[in-house]
């Protein structure tokens, strides 16, 4: 496959690891269904559990609390939706105003069709939840509170969110707590015992792992209710035949991911801080969104003014570089970017911005091709905006 010039958009998708091809592609050769009784059935189970076993050993957790799921919505739809059931007739549903469509949409549609009242917490210019905002939603009325949700990263500008303490204060008023730490893993250290958080989401193709396998992992003690019924599989609360051959390339790629974090993290904030200052330089009115310091080392994300989004982005696209108007799951759609309309930036400014996102095979030259087109790229925008 021929890449194409410069792959700036790993936080949609990041090309798949060696370690996990290879565990995948080794699964695939065999046969059998983890829950089958004979020979065949127990060799994937066994690949099942030695998988859960190293995801779990990787992001300080148990194995008994690895949930595998078809990836991070799932996940999401399982923690939100599943904790709001048990936790009834509770019916606040705290959550943060950045979060990911895979986390907002299932709080919604509890309010639209659940009798759920959702109470989306605003954050400040980075996109930051304040501990004082949590604190303050909670005791107006902590006896009604479901559970809280605030993601560990933002998929869009970056900002990582003070999530042990969020946990905490939550924990305060025995709240449960969940975190989509879809962008975090492989990014940043994350422990889930350290964390606090009672239920963390994480996915596969976004630390160079497949598509369609992720993870809930659910602390002992708290059982949402189903949100899927079936076969009773993973603890009773996610049916469904296992996809042994994903489970196993997950699992590598959490492994090598949380392996070589902290120097692929270095690697990314150096590359991310010349991304940013060349960017600044070919168009110096541009924005940088998020928080400047306390952010993904692989993410960059601007507002162009004068510009819309879309348009800027299917002209860098011509010129052989591929980046992303913000989440994945959204684009296409002519709306302002919700992330940054909580962030308090105007309409025009949400409409024009785009996200560059860096990962494991991210180089200079991707940044040298970037810099190349971008200029022309701007200036043509800005003109069809004008006419």
């Amino acid at each position: 496959m021929t890449r194409p010039s410069a792959y700036l958009d790993h936080a949609a998708t990041t090309p798949m690891l060696p370690e996990a091809i290879e565990a995948m592609t080794e699964q695939l050769k065999r046969v059998g269904n983890a829950s089958s009784l004979h020979a065949a059935g127990r060799r994937v189970r066994r690949v099942v559990e030695e998988s859960r076993e190293t995801i779990a050993q990787a992001l300080g957790a148990r194995p008994s609390e690895v949930v595998f799921t078809s990836g991070g919505t799932e996940a999401d739809n399982l923690a939100i939706k599943g904790l709001y059931w048990a936790r009834r007739p509770r019916r606040r549903v705290l959550i943060s105003s950045v979060e990911h469509h895979a986390a907002l949409d299932p709080a919604h549609w509890l309010a639209d069709s659940q009798g759920a009242e959702v109470e989306l917490l605003p954050v400040d210019e980075h996109g930051r939840v304040r501990p004082e905002t949590l604190r303050a939603a909670i005791e107006r009325d902590p006896g009604d509170v479901a559970m809280v949700s605030v993601m560990w990263a933002n998929n869009e500008v970056g900002t990582v969110q003070p999530v042990n303490v969020l946990a905490a204060i939550a924990h305060d008023h025995g709240i449960p707590f969940h975190t989509d730490a879809v962008q975090a893993v492989g990014q940043l250290p994350v422990s889930f015992s350290g964390s606090g958080a009672d239920a963390l989401t994480l996915t596969g193709h976004k630390i160079g792992g497949p598509m369609g396998v992720g993870a809930l992992l659910l602390a002992r003690g708290l059982t949402p209710v189903s949100v899927q019924h079936g076969g009773g599989q993973e603890r009773d609360v996610r049916s469904g035949t296992l996809d042994a051959p994903a489970i196993a390339g997950f699992a590598a790629a959490v492994s090598t991911a949380v392996r070589e974090q902290e120097r692929l993290g270095r690697h990314l904030s150096e590359l991310r801080d010349e991304l940013i200052r060349r960017v600044r330089e070919a168009v110096p009115d541009v924005v940088l969104n998020g928080d400047p310091g306390d952010r993904l080392p692989g993410n960059a994300h601007f507002s162009f003014p004068g510009c819309e989004g879309d348009a800027l982005l299917m002209l860098l696209d011509a010129k052989g570089v591929e980046c992303s108007t913000g989440s994945a799951c959204s684009a296409g759609v002519a709306q302002p970017s919700h992330v940054l309309l909580a962030m308090g930036a105007d309409a025009a400014a949400a409409r024009g911005s785009l996200r560059f996102t860096l990962g494991h095979t991210s180089t200079r030259d991707d940044v040298d091709r970037l810099i190349e087109v971008l200029p022309a790229a701007v200036e043509r925008a800005r003109r069809a905006g004008l006419g």
